[in-house]
């Protein structure tokens, strides 16, 4: 079963350039209905913290949110340089002692410390491309590296979950 979830995440993350099609290969708006009734049959690994590890990460999850948002907001501006700030500071590579990663990696499984190393990874990659489109202005690029970073977050949450 944790194999296949692995899979499932791993297939997800490979998709993640496609977001007209969901990690079963059906239209975005087929799965979306499709998951709301498969709701109870919740198939995705689940992942034991202790409760106060477990708080603290799921905290985590909402605070990348928060920065995804931020970060969208920077680019709207086109405020390059916020964008890439916010996104190494809470999301890349440089957040993970911030974010206890050590700790709370000794609690999950290898598909699940991957997808998180290669959100972190995205992230730091993003704050780059950033930069760079503050002397060009090219977006496609920076859109391009955003994406990247919220398909990890699926893929993620497509296979696991803290309990």
């Amino acid at each position: 079963m944790a194999t296949a979830l692995g899979f499932v995440a791993a297939a997800a993350l490979a998709q993640q350039h496609d977001h007209s099609r969901d990690q079963h290969d059906r239209p975005v708006t087929q799965a979306a209905d499709s998951h709301g009734a498969a709701a109870s049959s919740d198939e995705r690994q689940v992942v034991q913290f202790p409760q106060a590890l477990r708080e603290r990460t799921l905290a985590n999850m909402r605070d990348h949110l928060l920065a995804l948002q931020q970060i969208q907001q920077a680019l709207s501006t086109e405020d390059y340089d916020k964008a890439a700030d916010i996104a190494e500071q809470r999301l890349g590579m440089t957040s993970l002692k911030l974010h206890g990663s050590h700790e709370v990696a000794k609690y999950m499984p290898l598909g699940m410390q991957n997808a998180g190393t290669a959100m972190h990874r995205s992230a730091s990659h993003f704050a780059l491309v950033a930069q760079e489109a503050s002397a060009t202005g090219e977006m496609k690029p920076v859109l391009a590296a955003l994406s990247r970073i919220t398909g990890n977050c699926v893929a993620c949450h497509a296979g696991y979950r803290v309990k």
